[in-house]
């Protein structure tokens, strides 16, 4: 009886330990090499670089606060943009706490001066409260404070922001976006041209 169920166990356990060894091992070590030889910059995760320091990623999104640089979508993201505290808010469509925080940030940005429709991404979170892009007409309603913060022309803001404007892959695939930190990196070398 002992001798059976050992013939009967033995294949079973030599099979776990090769399926083990070849979806959890092999396989993830073959895509991972695959990724850093045909893609590295997406496999190392899009990390942006100046001057030698790592200064963000193409994938996360960073709190920019300063009038003189466009703002990024509201996280829910720990304490804003946190990582390892990667969350949406888990507020209903229908709950009142939600309608009276984006009650609360339509009002102030009425009191900044926006009299245009004010897109949803604008008074929302994303799923993961890490979301690096907004979309081009939040980024376009930012285009006046920018220009006087920095005291430029905001046909030339205006102009960064269609430049740096992402369309939808083969024009199905996704919606139109900005990056915020690739434009305010923008921002940044041209206002830097400015002062030389």
């Amino acid at each position: 009886m002992l001798t059976d169920i050992g013939h009967s166990l033995r294949p079973a356990f030599v099979l776990l330990l090769l399926f083990t060894a070849l979806t959890g091992i092999a396989y993830p070590l073959a895509i991972t090499g695959i990724a850093q030889v045909v893609f590295p910059a997406q496999a190392g995760g899009s990390l942006i670089r100046e001057n030698g320091k790592i200064i963000g990623s193409e994938l996360i999104g960073q709190n920019f606060s300063d009038a003189r640089y466009f703002h990024p979508r509201l996280s829910a993201a720990g304490k804003g943009y946190d990582a390892s505290a990667s969350a949406a808010s888990n507020l209903a469509p229908a709950s009142k706490d939600l309608a009276d925080r984006i009650s609360g940030d339509v009002a102030a940005l009425r009191a900044q001066g926006v009299t245009d429709h004010i897109p949803a991404d604008m008074v929302t979170t994303s799923a993961s409260g890490l979301d690096p892009h907004i979309s081009p007409e939040t980024a376009r309603l930012q285009v006046s404070r920018v220009a006087a913060a920095r005291k430029m022309d905001p046909k030339l803001i205006q102009s960064a922001v269609a430049s740096a404007t992402e369309f939808p892959v083969f024009g199905l695939i996704g919606e139109p976006r900005v990056n915020v930190l690739l434009l305010n990196r923008q921002i940044d070398a041209i206002s830097a041209k400015r002062v030389r």
